[in-house]
């Protein structure tokens, strides 16, 4: 289906880019694209005005503080994260990037887009919660941080809210982390997907694809059958769809999670 006609705006600062979004009701940022641009094909989004961030370079790039923090530009794409020596300071950032999709889709799709569309399929919002990261959010009254699990608010819902633009994902240092996935085919999105992170003690388990946003579990201690027994006491309610039912997807969640602690154990050790 082709796109209706839409107002292009290209900004030349970010400030030009927040003042657009917050002018126009009607105003969606664009990113890489690989969302946006096809739920407007599916005419399941009609934005009066497209603010095209492409542009600016100061939404891009990864940074290594002397501490072990990441700052990551919202525009970073996953290629970027992927081939980054920086953001090998935590190694798993980019051994998920690179499960996402397919080339195509990892050269134009960014950090900044794959978190603020919070699909509940998407690789990234459970793993930027398990890692502990933080989200500064640029408005017209200037910027705020929200922590990860606080960012994701429901399905297509986060804290930016209108008239607001991400602009940087920080991750703290650590490297004891673990991802473990189902995926539909070799490139699609995940049935179940859950990311864990340990800091010397209990860990900080992630599960994805089960609700509206990332559902963080916090078991007692890293052993297989503490991680089945936190998840399981969570009370995941997945829905029914083709791909799978929810009592299986349940089942998954506890798997992957015991599967993604000891890949961050394996790590740790």
């Amino acid at each position: 289906m082709l796109l209706r006609e839409v107002e292009y705006a290209r900004p030349a600062s970010v400030g030009d880019a927040v003042r657009l979004l917050a002018e126009r009701d009607g105003a969606r940022a664009l990113a890489g694209g690989q969302t946006l641009v096809n739920v407007m094909k599916a005419r399941a989004a009609s934005p009066d005005v497209v603010v095209d961030l492409n542009g600016l370079e100061e939404l891009k790039g990864i940074e290594l503080g002397p501490d072990g923090t990441l700052e990551i530009g919202a525009m970073t794409t996953y290629t970027e994260i992927v081939e980054s020596a920086e953001a090998r300071a935590r190694p798993i950032l980019g051994e998920v990037c690179a499960q996402i999709a397919d080339v195509q889709v990892r050269n134009r799709g960014t950090i900044g887009g794959n978190v603020c569309s919070n699909d509940p399929t998407n690789h990234l919002p459970p793993l930027v919660v398990a890692l502990g990261g933080t989200m500064t959010i640029r408005g017209t009254g200037g910027e705020r941080t929200v922590p990860a699990e606080e960012f994701f608010l429901g399905v297509y819902m986060t804290a930016a809210g209108p008239g607001e633009l991400l602009t940087t994902v920080t991750i703290p240092a650590g490297k004891a982390d673990g991802f473990a996935s189902l995926p539909i085919g070799r490139d699609g999105t995940c049935i179940v997907n859950v990311a864990a992170s340990l800091d010397g003690g209990a860990p900080r388990v992630v599960v994805g694809c089960v609700d509206a946003v990332p559902v963080l579990v916090r078991p007692e201690s890293a052993e297989d059958d503490a991680v089945r027994g936190a998840v399981r006491a969570a009370g995941l309610q997945p829905p029914d769809d083709v791909h799978a039912p929810a009592e299986y997807r349940r089942h998954l969640a506890e798997v992957l999670a015991v599967r993604a602690v000891r890949a961050a154990k394996e790590r740790a050790s």
